[in-house]
């Protein structure tokens, strides 16, 4: 069997990803934990759309997603109304608007039409932001392109402190633009 350094290089950096993106979900958790400590908001985690197929003996088993994904976070905030957003990290310098799903970018704009506030959380290296799903369904018109970078919206820069405070904007004024005043 001839070894492949490219097919290694690639499994080594999905590794990489996926041990990350659990990683930025634990830190949003833990957000959660305090919003809910603190009586802002209710936000759980929303459970993959998933059935295990066959138990194995060694404890695995093997198992099928059963439906497309619908966003990462929801739940209430403080005064009855509710936020529902994906989350999303990269160790690149920049996050295309193309990690999201049809159907998960379908669900944020009709949470967004009933009047949630709705939005994409995303780490871009060590930053971390909560744009509002506004600007991020009109990236193309707002940035000129498909992808963006912290620079491009570093006025939606959250809070970090061992928790991605996704409610807690750095700059004053990004509170407007999610609707939370």
């Amino acid at each position: 069997m001839q070894y492949n350094q490219q097919k290694a290089r690639r499994r080594y950096q999905n590794s990489v990803n996926n041990a990350q993106g659990h990683f930025f979900e634990g830190y949003i958790k833990v957000a959660c934990a305090i919003y809910r400590d603190d009586k802002r908001a209710e936000i759980e985690k929303t459970p993959e759309p998933f059935r295990v197929m066959k138990k194995h003996q060694d404890g695995t088993f093997t198992g099928r997603f059963t439906a497309h994904a619908q966003p990462d976070f929801q739940g209430t905030l403080n005064g009855g109304r509710s936020i529902c957003f994906e989350a999303k990290c990269t160790t690149t310098d920049r996050m295309k608007r193309s990690v999201l799903t049809d159907t998960q970018m379908e669900a944020l704009e009709y949470h967004s039409q009933l009047g949630a506030v709705a939005g994409v959380c995303i780490g871009i290296q060590n930053k971390f932001f909560f744009i509002p799903w506004e600007a991020w369904q009109d990236m193309k018109k707002i940035y000129g392109r498909q992808y963006v970078t912290a620079e491009d919206v570093e006025q939606y820069r959250v809070k970090f402190t061992g928790a991605v405070m996704f409610l807690d904007y750095v700059h004053d004024g990004a509170k407007f633009a999610l609707k939370l005043t």
